[in-house]
């Protein structure tokens, strides 16, 4: 979908669904049917048509901007620091829980992630990273949540055979997360420079 595609398809509510929020988002393909599965099996209206929606992803950064307030002035800010960033590779290993419960995957180097981020939020300082509830963000690839039944231990076993995913950053992704509707509103290529 192109960026002016985007700006003026932002608000669409599908029915038996509440507003959502936009997230960019770096997708990893390599563990999209594994974390599909995970969102399936805990609430399927989650789950995206759109075969280009990155379940699996590293958050860029997130909450962005309302739906209804992503123009043509931050899409073209967006792009300009896609441009600027150059695609890089990365490992998904290392296996860690959050103290909130979030069992998630760090990739490794994680800086790259982190230079993205921080000129996301130079550009738009009215959004944090997680709308500021947490100090210095880490990067990762976010796999489920610790409960009775699931612990760091039980996912590890799910993943076996799957890890290490070697895996290459080439796409920013502006998603829209809302149930029954999930989609890519609008995507960039790393590196490349922006249509005109």
């Amino acid at each position: 979908m192109s960026s002016a595609a985007a700006a003026t398809n932002t608000t669409a509510t599908t029915a038996g669904s509440q507003p959502g929020h936009t997230v960019l988002q770096v997708p990893v393909p390599p563990l999209e049917a594994f974390v599909r599965a995970r969102t399936a099996h805990y609430d399927a209206t989650w789950l995206s048509p759109d075969a280009e929606f990155g379940h699996a992803h590293v958050t860029a950064l997130g909450p962005f901007l309302p739906p209804d307030a992503t123009d043509a002035e931050a899409l073209r800010r967006v792009a300009e620091i896609a441009c600027r960033t150059e695609p890089f590779a990365f490992t998904l290993g290392g296996v860690d829980t959050f103290p909130n419960g979030i069992i998630h995957l760090v990739p490794e180097p994680d800086e790259p992630f982190r230079t993205l981020t921080a000129a996301l939020c130079e550009a738009f300082p009215s959004y944090l990273p997680y709308g500021g509830a947490f100090g210095d963000v880490h990067p990762h690839l976010t796999l489920d949540a610790r409960s009775a039944t699931v612990s760091e231990t039980s996912t590890v076993a799910l993943l076996e055979g799957l890890l290490p995913v070697v895996s290459r950053a080439e796409r920013l992704d502006l998603a829209l997360w809302q149930q029954n509707g999930c989609r890519v509103l609008t995507s960039w290529l790393l590196g490349s420079a922006p249509a005109s």
